[in-house]
Order: C-alpha cells, then sequence, then structure tokens
C-alpha cells in the first residue's frame, strides 16, 4: 500500500506551475493582478476525520475549519470556498450539516462561491471536499526555517485526541475537549499579523511531531522539539497528568489546527506583542538548527522519537 508521501511524490513532476510551490505546502499561491491568493483544499471522510455518531452541524463545521487553519497558516483572509458534497440520503442529515457549514463560514467570513452535490451509492462512508480561497499580502511557506530560528507554537496540544476519544466513549471528560474534536477554531487572525514575522509557518493538523518533521524537509534543517515545553491545558492535564508520556500523547496526536512558526530571534518580542493584543497563547517549544530532520529532547538531553509520529494517511 503507497503512504500518502509516496503518492505526492508521485504527483511531484506534474506540479509545473509555480504557484504549486512543489507540492511542498498544504496551499497553492497565485499571484494574479497584484494579488497574492492562497488556495487549498481539503477533504474529510468518515471514521477517518469524523464519527458516523457525530452531530451533522458539527461536521459541517470542521469542514470549514480544516481548510480556513491552511489559511491561516499562510497568513490568508478567506474570500470563498466551493464545497463537494455527498448527499446522505437523509434530508434532516443534509439539513442539519449545511446549518453547521453555514454557521462556520459566517463566524469566519467567508462566503460560499460554488461547488457540486453528487449522491453516493447506500452504505458508502461519507466524505465531502472543500476549496477555500484567501488573499494574502504575505504567504509564509513551510521551506522558510533557518538556523538560529526559534520554533513556537499556538494554543495547547492533545485536546482533541482526547475530545476523540471521548466522543468514542473510551474515556470521560469535559465538554471543551469534546469541542476541541467537533467545532476547532482556525487561526486566522493570529496567521494574518504572524505571517510578515515568520520564517516559516504550517498548521498542526496531524501532530506537533509529524508536522515539525515536514517543516525540517521542507527547510533543509535540524528541527529540535523540547517535550517539556509542549503547551498542555488544564483539562488536558486533569485527565492524562503532566508527564513525559502524557506531552509526547500531545505531541502526536492530531486535529489541533494550531499553528507553528519559526521565528528570528530578534522578532521574539514583535511576536510577544501579537499574542497580547489577540489574547492569543502561544510558545516556544524548540528551535532549528544545521542538519536534517527532527531531534527531540527533555531538559536538553536527546529522547528517542516514538514510533509514530502523528497521523500520515
Amino acid at each position: 500500500m503507497s503512504s500518502e508521501s509516496d503518492f505526492i511524490e508521485q504527483l511531484r513532476p506534474f506540479a509545473t506551475h509555480p504557484a504549486a510551490r512543489g507540492l511542498t505546502d498544504d496551499v497553492a499561491s497565485l499571484t494574479h493582478g497584484g494579488r497574492t491568493l492562497v488556495l487549498t483544499h481539503d477533504v474529510i471522510v468518515e471514521n477517518i476525520h469524523f464519527l458516523p455518531g457525530d452531530p451533522p452541524e458539527s461536521i459541517g463545521w470542521k469542514l470549514v475549519a480544516a481548510n480556513l487553519s491552511d489559511l491561516a497558516a499562510k497568513g490568508a483572509k478567506p474570500t470563498g470556498a466551493l464545497m463537494a458534497y455527498s448527499l446522505s440520503g437523509d434530508a434532516e442529515w443534509d439539513s442539519r450539516f449545511a446549518d453547521g457549514l453555514g454557521e462556520a463560514l459566517a463566524r469566519f467570513s467567508c462566503p460560499l462561491i460554488g461547488g457540486d452535490t453528487v449522491r453516493v451509492p447506500p452504505g458508502s462512508a461519507r466524505q465531502f471536499g472543500m476549496t477555500a480561497i484567501g488573499d494574502a499580502e504575505f504567504v509564509p511557506g513551510r521551506d522558510g526555517a533557518a538556523p538560529g530560528d526559534d520554533l513556537w507554537i499556538s494554543g495547547t496540544l492533545g485536546d482533541a485526541g482526547l475530545g476523540l476519544a471521548i466522543a468514542k466513549r473510551e474515556i470521560e471528560g469535559p465538554d471543551e475537549l469534546l469541542q476541541a474534536y467537533r467545532r476547532p477554531i482556525p487561526q486566522l487572525e493570529l496567521g494574518q499579523k504572524l505571517a510578515p514575522l515568520v520564517s516559516a509557518m504550517m498548521d498542526v493538523s496531524d501532530g506537533l511531531l509529524i508536522d515539525a518533521k515536514r517543516m525540517a524537509e521542507a527547510s533543509g534543517v535540524r528541527i529540535v522539539i523540547e517535550s517539556i515545553d509542549v503547551p498542555l491545558s488544564d483539562a488536558f492535564v486533569g485527565i492524562r497528568g503532566d508527564t513525559r508520556e502524557a506531552s509526547l500523547e500531545a505531541a502526536t496526536t492530531g486535529d489541533d489546527y494550531q499553528l507553528l512558526f519559526a521565528v528570528p530571534p530578534r522578532n521574539r518580542r514583535q511576536i510577544e506583542r501579537v499574542a497580547d493584543d489577540l489574547d492569543a497563547q502561544i510558545q516556544c517549544v524548540g528551535l532549528v538548527e544545521a542538519g536534517v530532520g527532527l531531534l527531540l529532547q527533555e531538559g536538553g538531553r536527546p529522547l528517542r522519537l516514538p514510533e509514530k509520529l502523528g497521523w500520515e494517511h
């Protein structure tokens, strides 16, 4: 079975337009008429990105949020979205999905401008796609991280992973964790303010470690992650504790939709001021150095990387 990375590698020769960025990023950026348009396309699939029993409203919301998170990581302001929808055969379910979709589009000021609907065979897994379009002045890639940069992340990690476990009735926990899984918030305003100050930026949707590794590979550097600096919420600590194992769990679960960004030390005060102005949480979790790949450490001492760094299709 081919992996996601193997298949993307096979597609790379076809991505001949500069807008494709060599398929090394989650978006395409197209300069046209003096404007830079940022385009992304994400698909969410039943039993992969959401559960069959999840409320349809939250699935509609999540489709929007997953796509807009990619725009946030490029400092883009949403201008519109197109949706591909597979009709479920259940009019009430479809209506509730549309309610959640509309709520998210309104919340993040992103109008629906088109798309397509299809009917799928009975019993097929539901899947929905969206193309989101944004407008940006600065579009940081994954490939700009440089030795000497500090590595930062927004928000807290691991909450959505526990929220999924709550939704699957594997554990009990507070509603804020369940909502972190079902209704993530794309960091659009933060991304727009950070874009001119960072060397590289991407969203963390598959897990901190695997996404940091992707940034390192795209930038041709080594990224060092300090496990004790992985930001954990009080709700997460209340269930998992504040241990090495808890930090590694938080760093390898996906669906957090936070921003991971490399910053020259000279810009530290400016990004902290941005976070203060927006009342946003940011945390320095590591650094960028010359070399290759990903290094995990605890208090400066190297740790063995876990076998699974995060989610990969």
